[in-house]
């Protein structure tokens, strides 16, 4: 606001002036002389500094001091005992800054020991992108769940999702809090607007923001659906765990005797149940890990994620060639292919000890992001187990959700054979990687590096499964099996009746017969393949197809959705 007056009023008086109308006014005010000229102003760089605080206001800021230092005494005990760090501290270590919380006086004046109700939840920001985000306090009733907290949970779902920004949950609680003195006669987290709420909240908005979570402690029972539900989960060695009941639970309904490492802990969630995309050692690793997984994911569907300065490979690419055997069935590992195809220090490999033989992980290609689907030789052969089949349809699926490219390094003997995997699920689990490779509409790159065969090539990419381009390398050998199945197949009886130097005569001239239908030259000249280029061009021709096909368009298709779930 611009205030004229007399020309003749000095300095101090006219800033004295400035202050006491802007106090008024309650609003920055400005004072000129008769010519336009600047004399004072105030109201424009307020600071608490000679502000009028009252009682009353100062009262409330030590509540809100108090309800932040946490719970009792005894619960920073026992974090301290755990190894653990205390919530808002979790928060500073992941978070550039807190924005604001919501519910700070949950609960408060009903028990001096469920500040916040246990529950801290708010918008922080991360490199410069805003993240809703939920911690349980593990100092307040060891994190449990209340019903203010449970409210809380459901607001911020909701304003995510309001907002299109990312979800992180700082999972560290033991469950429902079950206490009989602080829960009402039917209080049982089972109404239509409460408990179940959050878990239904987090089904609707998978796919629409990325949700991302972090266990730090034992969570058991209903509540450990709130990590398996989030996109990415990160676990912590030693603290974390999650089962749909606790030890002493199932000892008491089934007799089994275990800990909660052996139940739930880290490694059964990272190794076997493959519901762990990362364990971590400590609680700065896992801090650092969700960054990272986040600055590789948009704020929602509807965006892409964001770029940065290319960096050439951690190594040269032009060397390509000499990592992949010429002999089909001799192993190699995979991420030497990758770390010459990403960006240096890009790529985060996601359930790196879940089913091993196919490597699924996020990284960048000349700035970009994209995901990596890759058989791996050095597991048995590369081939397609129950297990990886279902973590490729998930990895696919969820790049897929948030417009991610993807890029198949495929080089399988097929899907793996045999009575045991039948029992495992190996076709209802296979169809599962064909389907999500078949459906997902983000650009999408086939690389056959070296064997590609039988229905392996489906879940990979193949040409036949709407790829973008079918790459073949030199090493590429692409059939419907491969020349020891194809000849036992083709001349099984015959190979009966014969042994010794004969039978492995007769094996090897089938074999070098059989070669010569897989000639990728000739494959290449039938446009089998779209490209047949030399190995040390792989990294440079991803670049600029991914650059071309950043315009490419989604497809609606006339049905509600497909009826094979992963």
């Amino acid at each position: 606001m611009e205030i004229k007056i007399d020309d003749e009023t000095d300095e101090e008086i006219a800033q004295a002036i400035a202050t006491a109308v802007s106090e008024h006014l309650g609003r920055g005010v400005e004072l000129v002389d008769k010519g336009g000229g600047k004399l004072a102003e105030a109201g424009e760089n307020w600071s608490e500094e000679g502000a009028v605080v009252t009682e009353r206001e100062e009262a409330l800021r030590e509540d809100i001091e108090a309800i932040m230092s946490g719970g009792p005494e005894r619960g920073f005990e026992k974090i301290d005992d755990l190894g653990k760090v205390f919530a808002r501290d979790r928060l500073d270590i992941i978070f550039d800054e807190i924005e604001y919380e919501d519910g700070t006086f949950a609960r408060h004046g009903d028990d001096d020991e469920l500040p916040a109700d246990g529950l801290i939840t708010g918008i922080g920001t991360i490199d410069g992108r805003k993240i809703a985000f939920t911690a349980n306090d593990y100092t307040v009733k060891a994190g449990s769940l209340g019903q203010m907290g449970v409210e809380k949970v459901i607001r911020i779902q909701e304003r995510a999702m309001d907002l299109g920004i990312p979800m992180l949950r700082l999972v560290d609680s033991t469950g429902a809090r079950l206490n009989a003195e602080e829960r009402e006669p039917g209080d049982t987290h089972m109404d239509r607007y409460r408990g179940g709420k959050m878990f239904y909240n987090q089904c609707r908005m998978s796919g629409e923001i990325p949700q991302i979570g972090v266990l730090y402690g034992p969570d058991v029972a209903g509540s450990a659906y709130t990590p398996v539900f989030c996109d990415y989960l990160i676990m912590v060695e030693e603290i974390s765990g999650m089962a749909i009941a606790s030890p002493r639970i199932v000892e008491a309904m089934t007799g089994e005797q275990t800990d909660m490492q052996q139940l739930g802990g880290p490694q059964v969630h990272a190794q076997h149940s493959g519901s762990a995309d990362l364990v971590v050692p400590d609680e700065e690793t896992a801090a650092e890990k969700a960054q990272e997984i986040l600055k590789l994911l948009p704020q929602n569907y509807a965006e892409d994620p964001p770029e940065r300065a290319a960096k050439p490979p951690k190594k040269n690419p032009y060397s390509l060639d000499d990592i992949i055997p010429e002999e089909p069935n001799k192993a190699y590992d995979v991420t030497e292919v990758i770390d010459r195809v990403v960006d240096r220090d890009s790529f985060i490999e996601m359930k790196p000890d879940f089913a091993p033989e196919l490597v699924t992980g996020l990284g960048r290609i000349d700035g970009q992001v994209v995901g990596i689907v890759a058989n791996n030789p050095e597991h048995v052969s590369g081939a397609i187990f129950p297990d990886s089949a279902d973590k490729g349809a998930g990895f696919v699926w969820t790049c897929d959700a948030y417009n991610i490219p993807l890029v198949y390094l495929c080089d399988t003997p097929g899907f793996m054979i045999g009575s045991q995997v039948e029992k495992e699920g190996v076709l209802r689990k296979g169809r599962k990687f064909i389907y999500a490779t078949s459906n997902a509409q983000v650009p999408k790159f086939c690389v056959i590096t070296r064997k590609a065969y039988g229905a392996g090539i489906y879940a990979m990419a193949g040409p036949s499964f709407g790829p973008d381009a079918t790459l073949a390398l030199p090493s590429a050998e692409i059939s419907v099996m491969g020349p020891d199945a194809a000849v036992h197949a083709l001349f099984g009886g015959q190979i009966e009746d014969m042994d010794g130097d004969t039978k492995d005569a007769f094996i090897e001239s089938a074999k070098q017969e059989f070669d010569k239908y897989i000639d990728i030259q000739k494959q290449a000249s039938k446009m089998q393949v779209d490209e047949l280029i030399p190995a040390g061009d792989l990294r440079e021709q991803l670049e600029v197809r991914l650059d071309t096909y950043r315009t490419k368009q989604r497809d609606d298709r006339p049905r509600h959705h497909g009826t094979v779930f992963f």
